[in-house]
């Protein structure tokens, strides 16, 4: 007989992180779809959500939602769960002792950010407890923790003591992410000018993309701004020399929207140095846009030759480069970028992690 994975899926109801959540599903079924031979997919949620996954088996339903799970699992209160192979796509886990030699019980995390050890105060003080706690957790109970890039990988040895129990599996681009075909009608709803470049990111990294905006002579478009970000950073953009009228700030898109947003931009500043998965930037490459991004760890890794690396200061420099003719190349490497990176390929790997656990 052979083996059931059993995946975490935390956000079906309630839903925390939007592209944690997306992440999650396309992992389970690129978990369903690449299953070995005899293996089977199942899920843990909690109270109330429904899983509407082809192909997934059992579904162990818990009785408590997802914010009393949070807070539970903190604790090290995993009544009902259950052992065998357990799999988290983020970091809420049921992280407890086990006996993965007697009972072949093994469970793994996903890590996706360390912006709670690099950058604490971009959040708050209670996640930044959660993260932490759960990493403390992950050391001693997890059989694997999983992070998106070497980089970060190297940074959290650093962190923790987890030696060879860390393990590097990327992300990818939602499985549907793809320019629509009423783009341009999508961007005329959004109110957004005919050549602008996109920014995203924390509020405190933004400033070097709308000089970078400024030096181009275009506008910006910010992404996946925070509920009331508006006056802020109409504020940041008018400090470096953007005015307001020509900062566009938009909150969360569904992925049609970014899509289009992405796809009609003159590049993608990626400014953000957290060692993290750049969700957006990998987003920027998939539909063929020039990114620019600050030079990191993370970066290095992910984006490589898909986009063009340069210090903060450097940035204004870049884009006015990369707005001209100097895009077109890169719009091809960072399509050519993107193509390493796949749903289904990051599922073969955790099969792979758990078979050699």
């Amino acid at each position: 007989m052979g083996a059931r994975l059993r995946v975490v899926l935390d956000q079906l109801v309630h839903v925390v992180d939007p592209d944690q959540a997306w992440a999650s599903r396309d992992l389970a079924t690129g978990l369903v779809q690449t299953a070995p031979p005899n293996c089977a997919v199942d899920a843990i949620v909690p109270a109330g959500a429904e899983v509407a996954l082809p192909g997934i088996g059992d579904v162990r339903s818990l009785p408590i939602g997802r914010r009393e799970l949070a807070a539970s699992w903190q604790l090290g209160i995993a009544p009902g769960v259950g052992g065998g192979l357990i799999h988290a796509p983020t970091l809420l886990a049921p992280l407890v002792r086990h006996d993965r030699v007697h009972d072949n019980d093994q469970t793994t995390v996903t890590l996706w950010d360390l912006r709670a050890w690099e950058a604490p105060s971009e959040l708050s003080r209670a996640a930044v407890a959660w993260h932490r706690g759960m990493v403390r957790r992950a050391v001693r109970h997890a059989d694997a923790v999983v992070v998106p890039s070497h980089a970060m990988a190297e940074r959290l040895s650093e962190l923790t003591k987890l030696g060879d129990r860390l393990r590097v599996i990327a992300g990818a681009s939602p499985r549907d992410l793809r320019v629509p075909v009423d783009a341009r009608r999508r961007r005329e709803e959004l109110s957004l000018p005919e050549d602008y470049v996109v920014l995203a990111g924390p509020e405190q990294t933004l400033s070097a993309g709308f000089r970078g905006a400024v030096a181009a002579g275009l506008d910006a478009v910010v992404l996946g701004a925070g509920e009331g970000a508006e006056p802020r950073l109409a504020e940041v953009a008018a400090a470096a020399g953007l005015p307001e009228r020509r900062a566009h700030i938009r909150g969360t898109l569904d992925g049609a929207d970014r899509a289009a947003v992405l796809s009609g931009s003159r590049a993608f500043i990626a400014t953000d140095p957290i060692s993290a998965w750049p969700w957006r930037a990998v987003e920027a490459m998939t539909v063929g846009a020039a990114v620019v991004a600050v030079d990191s760890g993370a970066h290095r890794d992910v984006i490589a030759d898909g986009g063009l690396l340069v210090s903060a200061e450097d940035i204004p420099d870049a884009v006015a480069d990369v707005a001209g003719d100097a895009g077109d190349r890169l719009r091809v490497l960072a399509a050519d970028r993107a193509r390493a990176f796949s749903w289904d390929s990051s599922a073969e790997r955790v099969w792979a992690l758990h078979a050699d656990l």
